[in-house]
Order: structure tokens, then sequence, then C-alpha cells
């Protein structure tokens, strides 16, 4: 199907289809089942009902049923809701929604990319996202080069074309792309205590249905999961949690989570890998216990893209941002760490993995 526009406004985004030959005499709901993966057949007959669908120019009550034809113009309007919202402790958070920019050209835009917010639409998540802030400001199409996880935080490069999105993709296809990530966990009783060590264990997804977002670990010489490697530098500990740079070689879900939770210290915040998948799922239902809210400590998981190098117009580019302020509020509240000092570690620790190179 083909996107003829996109329009975002505060509470509505509106996307125009034409549909295609392929299309032609399809029910109008399997044909918006094929854009909106994500949503139950109930979901879209209810958006159907409610005349968030519209086929231009056809007059009368649109139905489930109603033929779609070659051409035929499809208007999709999404209302944000209290879907896209974030809680805490049954309050709403304030979330930040203006990202911060650390670099930016005619053709490259690098941001610091607040948690929670998403890279690009997907979902039910449409309207507090990277490339949606963006496109609102400077009114045309910016692209995605990467992603990361919308509770993740940090460093993300958008393009704003599509010479730039493309030649820019092909250095992350190719490996050419060096990432760090500031964490913060917690001591278990398997840390090592070690302030350098390479993490080699294998990663897989054994489970299925929705119990699939679960990644396992593996040894190193096993044959199951995946080969994943990170090399992890910790810069402050105490009796309780650690602070580190996590840089991975490998692009496997969840690594560093993954990894950080095998060598005895997950990340805090980190339903899942602190958590359990049961907890995560409370959390997701809105129905997590103040047990569960007490182990978690953040509201998300601590994580955030410190750093990234890359080949750019000739030379070799390292962007770096600093703590975001809610890692930054924690770690103050919690710990007797002091940011300005972490500032400083996380600066020398960076350049002296990019040096190893």
């Amino acid at each position: 199907m083909t996107v003829i526009h996109k329009i975002y406004r505060d509470d509505v985004f509106e996307v125009r289809h034409m549909a295609d030959e392929e299309h032609d005499g399809m029910r109008l709901d399997q044909f918006l089942g094929v854009y909106l993966e994500s949503f139950s057949r109930e979901i879209i007959k209810k958006k159907i009902k409610e005349k968030e669908i519209t086929i231009v120019g056809r007059p009368g009550v649109h139905k489930p049923s109603s033929p779609i034809h070659h051409k035929d113009e499809i208007i999709i309007r999404f209302y944000k809701s209290k879907y896209e919202d974030e809680y805490w402790k049954g309050q709403k958070l304030e979330l930040q929604t203006t990202p911060d920019i650390v670099y930016e050209d005619n053709d490259l835009l690098v941001i610091s990319k607040p948690a929670f917010m998403s890279t690009h639409p997907a979902g039910r998540h449409l309207f507090n996202c990277a490339t949606v802030f963006f496109e609102m400001k400077y009114n045309h199409t910016i692209h995605s080069l990467h992603r990361i996880d919308r509770e993740t935080s940090g460093i993300l490069m958008l393009g704003k074309n599509p010479k730039m999105a493309t030649e820019m993709m092909e250095r992350f296809e190719d490996d050419d792309v060096k990432k760090c990530y500031l964490f913060v966990a917690r001591i278990g009783p398997e840390f090592k205590h070690e302030d350098y060590f390479i993490a080699n264990e294998r990663m897989g997804n054994p489970d299925e249905g929705l119990k699939r977002i679960v990644v396992q670990s593996y040894p190193e010489n096993s044959n199951e999961g995946k080969h994943a490697r990170t090399f992890f530098y910790i810069i402050a500990k105490n009796e309780n949690y650690v602070i580190g740079i996590a840089c991975p070689q490998t692009g496997r879900q969840h690594q560093i989570r993954v990894h950080a939770k095998a060598h005895g210290f997950p990340l805090i915040g980190d339903k899942l890998y602190l958590g359990s998948y049961e907890m995560f799922q409370r959390f997701k239902d809105m129905v997590a216990t103040e047990e569960d809210h007490d182990i978690m400590e953040l509201p998300r998981h601590a994580l955030h893209a410190i750093a990234l190098k890359i080949p750019y117009r000739g030379a070799e580019k390292l962007f770096i941002t600093k703590i975001p302020t809610d890692l930054a509020g924690w770690i103050t509240t919690h710990t007797e760490f002091k940011i300005p000092d972490l500032e400083e570690k996380i600066q020398l620790t960076v350049k002296k993995y990019y040096n190893s190179f």
C-alpha cells in the first residue's frame, strides 16, 4: 500500500493510503490489517465504527466488509490516548518530550533521545517519537538510521534526506559504528568485582508466543543461542550498586541487559531481567504491586547510549552525551557518587575504548 501523506498534530495523527492493485476487492478490515498489524480485528472494527477510517469520495457508512478498489484513498486517524502515558506508583510521569540536539548539519541530526520516546511510530506509540518530533519541527520527512529501545535513552542518529539516510545506514550494516552505553545496576551474589571484562555468553529466545521477548544466556562453548560479545568497564561501585560503560561488539536483542544479568549485576529498573516475565506483564497491565516498584527502583531500565563513533565525511566522528537527568537524580539520591566525577570517568573510559581500535 502506498502512503500519500502523513499529518501530525498535538493529539491526532492522520495517514492517507492508496490501495495498490493487489488490494483490489479486499475487505476494508483486511486492508487495514495489513497496515495495522499490531491492532486486533476488534480494535480495527471499532475504529471503522467510530468513523476514524474514511474511504475518500465514498458516501454512506463504511463497514468492515466494505470493498476496497485499486487506487482508493483511505484516511486513517489515530487520536492520542492514555495508552501512550507512562505511570510509576500510580502517578502519571511527566516525560521529557524535547530531545537534546548533540550535533546537526544540513544532512544529519544526532540527538540524545529521552527515555520513553520511541525512535519512530510503531504500535500504540505514535506521538512521542523522535522522527515525529523533528518532522513537525522541519515540516519534511526525517529518516531513522538505527533504533534504540523506548526505555533506553541516549545517542540516536537521524537523516534529513534519503541520500544521507542510505549512506549512513550502510555504515551500520557494515559494522563501522562503535557504541558505548552507560548503565546502573544492582550487585548480585554472582558479581566477581572485576573492573574490566569481556562477556561472551551466547544468546537466544527459546520460548514461543509472548515469552519469546525474554532472551536467555548460554555458556560461550554452548551450541545454543548465537554468539554475542560485550566489553564492560566498571567506573564506580559500592556494596549495592555498580555504574559502568558497556560497549557491545554484536547487536543481539537485549544484549547488554542479558550479559549484565549473566555476570551478576542486573540493571535497576529492568522489569524482565532484574524482575521476571510475570513482573514485566504486571507493569505492562498497570497492576504492578508496591513490592514490584520497590524491586525496580526506577520507572525504566537504567541504560543510556552515552557515545557513538562513526565515519562521517572522511573522518571518524565521536558523538557523546551526558548522564540523563533521571539517572543523575537517582545516582545522587541513592549513592555517594558525584555526577561531575562520573562524567569525567565516562569521558576517559569512552576515549580509552575507542583508542583501542
